[in-house]
């Protein structure tokens, strides 16, 4: 059976076809039967909630798993990958989520690794850096050869993925989640190479959560619920509302919850004043009980660089922050906790989670105090206090003794939810709370962080989804360049009053060309 195009022609035999292919994992299915078709010169999208199977399927494409049955063909020659080698061998490449470089290799050997040209045992520099360039100009990136990747930003870092991927004549690239660490113009160049590969006749398989970048880049997109495979459809014919309630079963409903009441004359439980540390220049604000303040700005305005150092994870050069009145030291996490601000971390896998510890260990991480006699955790003291926390915080399909590496990413970050609701913080800060988790993930963290402020908890709220800090949010702080240079509330809060003052001259405040 051919690739029927979204027009409705066939375009003959596709370059991927997959036919009842299914995936267990011990007692769970992470794909059922699933059988869809790829074609070459297109992008395929995959959507669907954390656990419904796109990575896994991603992931037996690229060869990193071996199906329990099914088959796969390529270009109709039925091929069983046990390696992305293999798959590499027949045009198949990948590009995870964590990329897969050596930082202190330049960006052409990287890209040409393990397929250098070389005479002996000698790698043969000159051959290795024009065949770079031509490769380079040939797929329109500019990188130069000789710098490490290891201080590189994250979309060049991507680029020479990409790169890589194309040095070795792939055809199809699986991308899982390439967005997801990504703003702004990064967000943009990364589309304008996906749409510069389909138009060479290269094939994307796209995994993400950003239904808006799915129905802007996708010619056919195939949901995925529990496992299984809803539908495949042209991407004209979906809506984000179509594509939520396939993935969900059900209409998602309104995106956010309502906003708790704001009392202007509550007291101020986080007071900042003249902040200064690193990428931060005499920065204050003041978030009081029951209040959301949403941080936005541009990726380098320097506001993750801000919550770190009133949390004490970066020292403060100057300044002062104070929690209900009582002044912190400066680079002291544990106090923050102890007088009562938490935070939610920009990347819960670098900064939040002990991936290969339980649930419950990762829960009462912070509380530990709490549930201990002499120096010795008691776990049924541990079991009693968390088990309550991760009700309240709706942990879907998994349990306290679950490893948090085998657990989706919306329930990794309702973990760290769940870590910080054990403190009864009286301020959170939550940085990028929802990056990286489903729709339905996203509506239940939402659901959190307003009823944390309807309990009297303050919360500061940084965001590069300008409809997520709008949604959540009675004000908005606007950062450019370290400083907070704009402050909106009621009707001036609108994506293009966030933009305005994010790319406005904090001297001048004209928008900038």
């Amino acid at each position: 059976m051919g690739w029927i195009s979204p027009e409705g022609s066939s375009t003959g035999t596709p370059l991927v076809e997959l036919q009842s292919i299914s995936k267990q994992f011990g007692g769970v299915r992470a794909i059922d039967g699933i059988s869809l078709e790829i074609p070459s010169g297109a992008v395929h999208a995959l959507v669907g909630e954390n656990g419904a199977g796109k990575s896994t399927l991603g992931k037996v494409i690229a060869g990193s798993i071996h199906p329990d049955s099914g088959s796969m063909l390529v270009e109709g020659v039925e091929v069983s990958f046990r390696s992305p080698r293999e798959a590499l061998g027949h045009g198949i490449a990948a590009m995870a989520q964590e990329l897969l470089l050596v930082g202190r290799l330049s960006v052409a050997e990287n890209v040409f690794l393990g397929a250098e040209p070389s005479r002996g045992s000698w790698i043969r520099r000159g051959t290795l850096k024009s065949r770079y360039e031509r490769l380079a100009a040939d797929a329109g990136f500019s990188l130069p050869a000789d710098e490490p990747v290891g201080g590189m930003r994250i979309a060049e870092q991507q680029q020479v993925e990409i790169m890589r991927a194309l040095a070795r004549d792939a055809r199809l690239i699986v991308m899982d989640e390439p967005s997801a660490a990504l703003s702004g113009s990064d967000v943009e160049r990364l589309h304008e190479i996906i749409r510069t590969l389909v138009a060479q006749g290269k094939a994307v398989l796209l995994v993400s959560h950003f239904l808006r970048e799915v129905l802007s880049l996708a010619d056919t997109i195939s949901v995925l619920r529990d496992g299984q495979l809803v539908r495949t459809s042209a991407a004209a014919d979906e809506t984000e509302a179509t594509l939520i309630q396939g993935m969900l079963g059900r209409p998602l409903g309104a995106a956010f919850p309502k906003k708790p009441e704001r009392n202007v004359q509550a007291p101020v439980r986080l007071s900042v004043r003249n902040v200064i540390a690193p990428a931060v220049a005499d920065v204050s604000l003041e978030v009081r009980e029951g209040e959301i303040v949403g941080l936005a700005g541009l990726v380098g305005a320097g506001r993750t660089e801000l919550v770190r150092a009133l949390f004490g994870a970066d020292r403060r050069s100057s300044g002062t922050v104070e929690i209900a009145g009582k002044e912190l030291s400066s680079d002291q996490p544990l106090l923050s906790l102890r007088s009562g601000l938490a935070m939610i971390p920009e990347s819960r896998r670098e900064q939040g989670l002990l991936f290969n510890r339980s649930v419950l260990e990762n829960v009462s991480l912070s509380s530990l105090g709490d549930v201990s006699r002499g120096g010795w955790v008691s776990r049924r003291s541990e079991r009693a206090a968390v088990s309550p926390i991760l009700e309240r915080v709706a942990l879907r399909g998994a349990t306290p003794d679950s490893v948090v590496s085998t657990l989706s990413g919306g329930n990794q970050q309702k973990v760290l939810f769940a870590r910080n609701l054990m403190c009864e913080p009286r301020v959170l800060i939550a940085d990028e709370p929802t990056r990286g988790v489903d729709v339905g993930a996203k509506r239940a963290i939402y659901d959190l962080i307003v009823e944390l402020a309807s309990r009297g908890t303050a919360v500061l709220l940084v965001s590069s989804e300008l409809e997520e800090v709008l949604g959540l949010s009675h004000r908005v702080l606007v950062m450019r360049r370290g400083r907070v240079v704009a402050e909106l509330e009621g009707e001036a809060m609108t994506e293009s009053g966030i933009l305005a003052a994010a790319f406005a001259d904090p001297v001048t405040t004209e928008v900038a060309a």
